[in-house]
C-alpha cells in the first residue's frame, strides 16, 4: 500500500465557503468541463473548479456529514518542487507556481477532533506526490496560508497512519512541532487550545 501523505485544517464550521472559495483562486483555470455549484450546509452556494466523484452535476450538502472533492492546486516551487515537476515534466507557469497533479479532499462537517469543527483533509495522490507534501516548505506554505486566510485553528500533517502532528499551524501561528513535543502533549490538549466555537443551538 501506498503513502497516503497530507494536511488537515481545522477551522469554524461557518467559514467553509470562505475556505473553498480561497481554495479556488489556487487552482488552474478549468478546461476539462463545467464548474461544480455546491449548496453547504447553513445555506452557502458557491461555485467552485473542481469536481465530487469526478462529476461536475450541482450537490446539496446541506444534510450530508462528508463532502468529497477532486481538487487541484498551483504549488510555488522550490526545491522539492523543481525536482518533482522535472521528474513528470511538468511546466512551471508564468507566475512560478507548478501544477502538480490532482489532491483529494475530504471534508468533514463535523471534525474528528472536534465535532463544532469542520476539517477540510487534503491527501496526496500518490506516494511520490506524498514525499513532496512531506519535504517541501512551499506546499506546507500554500496549507497553513489558507488556514490562516480561511480563519482556521490548526493544520496538521497527516501522516495516514493514525497518528497526530507535526502540528504546522496553531491559533495564529505557524510551527513545525510534534504534538507529543510541543506544549500540548496529546490530541485533547491540543484541542482544548482552540477557541471555543459558537455553542450548539441545542444548548441555548
Amino acid at each position: 500500500m501506498g503513502l497516503t501523505y497530507g494536511y488537515d485544517i481545522y477551522l469554524p464550521p461557518e467559514n467553509v465557503a470562505r475556505a473553498l472559495v480561497d481554495l479556488a483562486a489556487l487552482a488552474p483555470p478549468r478546461t476539462d468541463g463545467p464548474p461544480l455549484a455546491l449548496t453547504l450546509p447553513g445555506g452557502d452556494r458557491i461555485v467552485v473548479p473542481f469536481t465530487s466523484d469526478w462529476k461536475s452535476a450541482p450537490l446539496d450538502c446541506s444534510a450530508r456529514g462528508t463532502l468529497d472533492l477532486e481538487t487541484s492546486i498551483m504549488f510555488g516551487v522550490d526545491d522539492a518542487v523543481r525536482e518533482y515537476a522535472e521528474r513528470y515534466g511538468l511546466d512551471v507557469e508564468q507566475d512560478g507556481r507548478v501544477r502538480i497533479g490532482y489532491v483529494y479532499l475530504t471534508i468533514r462537517f463535523e471534525s474528528m477532533l472536534h465535532p463544532r469543527y469542520t476539517s477540510l483533509e487534503f491527501w496526496a495522490a500518490t506516494s511520490t506526490m506524498s514525499r513532496l507534501f512531506a519535504r517541501s516548505a512551499r506546499v506546507r506554505e500554500v496549507f497553513t496560508g489558507l488556514t490562516a486566510a480561511s480563519g482556521g485553528v490548526c493544520c496538521l500533517f497527516d501522516s495516514g497512519d493514525g497518528s497526530l502532528g507535526p502540528v504546522c499551524w496553531l491559533n495564529g501561528e505557524t510551527i513545525q512541532e510534534r504534538v507529543s513535543e510541543s506544549a500540548y502533549p496529546d490530541r485533547e490538549d491540543l484541542v482544548a487550545s482552540w477557541p471555543d466555537p459558537d455553542p450548539d443551538p441545542a444548548d441555548r
